[in-house]
């Protein structure tokens, strides 16, 4: 319904080294993003270079945006905009910061924050992979409609969404605990230490010997696929781990419900998912 919906929404991709700000209409982005650093150790200018990035945003646009929307890291509450708790890379919010208040007060619209896993995991279930599925059902004939979907992001930590009924479930905290479920080979620590940027860089030192290597995802994702050198086989092996790690995660979660990844920092989808999925239906399998 949204691709058809002609009011402009400001969005803001929010990192602790970086924010990227933007505007959408009907599902597409409308401007060149606008890139700010976040200057997360100081909350005084991390504010004022929110307030100046949205602003910029704003100049661009032909008409003014109905609403403010974008992800933040938590813990938080998110339904009244505020943010506090460990966050480790935004230590000026750990106090509490009413961060949705104040933008609000700033531009006289609406303002909307949640964590990446619930709004990745809503948007596929309003706009994206859910409607059509149950389009291409309904081209074949049947009467099956999904209306429960569960979304993982797969990035600099493990995230979860969850969409039952065709709503959002917040929880009663906003605090989404799949990071929190133990570690299938370590199980004295997260499972978010084995699906996480981290986990790649550590398996392939630990797989490889080069305990001192600087390679990021992207780079070990270039070695095993053999466009750089380096051990080919640890850098395969390290994502193959993540995978195996993340579906028998995922499959703690699984009854009946569809699931989507999104995997924000690799290239490496088909050797990911594909141990996430012999992982998950493995686990299954030996659980029934």
């Amino acid at each position: 319904m949204y691709k058809f919906d002609n009011r402009i929404v400001i969005t803001l991709d929010a990192g602790g080294t970086n924010f990227v700000f933007g505007a959408m209409r009907s599902n597409d982005f409308i401007v060149d993003p606008i890139t700010m650093p976040s200057n997360a150790h100081d909350l005084d200018l991390c504010l004022s270079t929110m307030v100046s990035g949205f602003e910029q945003i704003i100049a661009k646009l032909d008409e003014k945006p109905v609403a403010i929307s974008f992800a933040f890291p938590g813990p938080a509450d998110y339904p009244h905009g505020i943010i506090g708790g460990y966050l480790p890379n935004f230590p000026s919010f750990r106090d509490g910061v009413a961060l949705g208040p104040f933008l609000e007060e700033k531009f006289g619209i609406p303002v909307f924050i949640n964590n990446d896993g619930d709004l990745y995991a809503f948007g596929e279930a309003i706009g994206g992979i859910l409607p059509e599925i149950n389009q291409r059902l309904a081209e074949l004939g049947s009467t099956k409609t999904y209306t429960n979907l569960l979304g993982y992001t797969f990035g600099t930590g493990f995230g979860m969404g969850m969409v039952i009924d065709n709503h959002l479930n917040r929880g009663n905290n906003s605090c989404a605990e799949t990071f929190c479920l133990r570690h299938k080979n370590h199980p004295e620590v997260f499972v978010e230490e084995g699906v996480a940027i981290r986990a790649i860089k550590r398996v392939y030192a630990e797989k490889s010997g080069d305990i001192n290597h600087t390679f990021e995802p992207k780079d070990i994702c270039d070695i095993a696929e053999g466009k750089i050198p380096g051990n080919k086989e640890a850098a395969i092996a390290a994502f193959e781990e993540f995978g195996e790690i993340a579906g028998d995660a995922i499959a703690t979660a699984v009854t009946h419900r569809l699931i989507g990844c999104h995997r924000r920092r690799s290239d490496r989808r088909t050797q990911i998912l594909h141990a996430v999925t012999h992982e998950a239906t493995s686990w299954r399998a030996s659980h029934h």
